[in-house]
């Protein structure tokens, strides 16, 4: 799993947000972006992390930071997550992982002692001319603007 790494330059992607916009790494060009991926929607810690990101949702933009969510989950399934907790910022339905591939957050991981692929939560911060600023490795679910904003 080769993941990007700071310095790195996003590769452009095209994939359909909840409610079946395309959305491209290219409409968020000299913007700066927060781009995070969850394993799973509607679970507890991927709901801790997104509600607290919604909660802050006003300092980061202050800070000039777009939010991008993603994870492999439909758009159906990414719509109900959204309108469920009242999200500000889309959520990407990467099903066929164009995405989580480009950033290299899909690999093996361990749960309970049992081995399997999945998404790795990871959060990415991404400058305006879309390279990669910042990876945060350790998201802390319930804190996760906190470890955002803390290095600017």
């Amino acid at each position: 799993m080769d993941t990007l790494q700071a310095g790195d330059t996003v590769p452009n992607f095209t994939v359909n947000d909840e409610a079946g916009n395309t959305v491209s790494l290219n409409d968020y060009k000299g913007k700066k972006l927060v781009v995070f991926f969850y394993p799973k929607a509607s679970t507890p810690g991927c709901t801790a992390e997104a509600c607290n990101l919604r909660d802050n949702y006003k300092q980061l933009q202050d800070e000039g930071y777009q939010l991008l969510g993603v994870s492999a989950d439909s758009e159906k399934r990414q719509s109900n997550f959204k309108k469920k907790y009242d999200f500000p910022f889309p959520l990407l339905a990467d099903v066929d992982k164009e995405v989580i591939n480009a950033f290299g957050v899909w690999g093996p991981k361990k749960f309970m002692g049992r081995e399997y692929d999945g998404i790795h939560r990871k959060t990415f911060l991404v400058n305006e001319e879309g390279v990669v600023e910042r990876v945060i490795d350790k998201v802390k679910t319930k804190d996760h603007a906190a470890q955002i904003l803390e290095d600017k």
